[in-house]
């Protein structure tokens, strides 16, 4: 579990991390460089689930070696497939990160949406129903590492 206390904005205590894969963790199927390492650091104080419909077909040997619960989903109705996983957990002590169309409703409805703008880029709804924008997985994790950031960003 985690605190974090954003001065005029609202305090949050998270207990879990949902990322999609292909596009946030992971570019064309493969993992990004560093992010198993970061995950299994960060894993000692929240819960790392990576929900995907494994485009590439390859996921569970990706993730083999990185401390999470992989969730697979069907290509049907993704987006409302990964909200229902966010709500089963418990949305107010999930913080959700993510860049594609199918990722914008449990962005919407997390305790904190966190929208990826790396290499596949983002879809802009998916922007707009997110609380905060990075440029990369790494930065996004770096709230997690150092909050005062988040703070910085999210204050009112």
């Amino acid at each position: 579990m985690m605190t974090i206390d954003i001065p005029g904005y609202k305090r949050f205590e998270i207990q879990h991390v949902v990322c999609d894969y292909n596009g946030t963790i992971a570019v064309d199927g493969k993992m990004i460089d560093g992010v198993c390492e970061i995950i299994n650091d960060l894993s000692k104080d929240l819960d790392f689930h990576v929900i995907t419909a494994d485009t590439f077909g390859f996921v569970e040997r990706e993730l083999e070696n990185v401390r999470c619960k992989l969730v697979k989903i069907p290509v049907q109705n993704q987006a409302v497939a990964k909200l229902e996983y966010v709500l089963s957990l418990g949305k107010d002590k999930t913080i959700c990160i993510g860049n594609g169309n199918n990722d914008r409703l449990m962005l919407k409805e997390a305790a904190l949406g966190i929208a990826l703008l790396q290499k596949e880029g983002a879809c802009i709804e998916t922007l707009f129903a997110s609380d905060v924008v990075c440029k990369s997985v790494i930065d996004a994790f770096g709230y997690f590492k150092e909050p005062k950031r988040l703070i910085a960003t999210l204050r009112s």
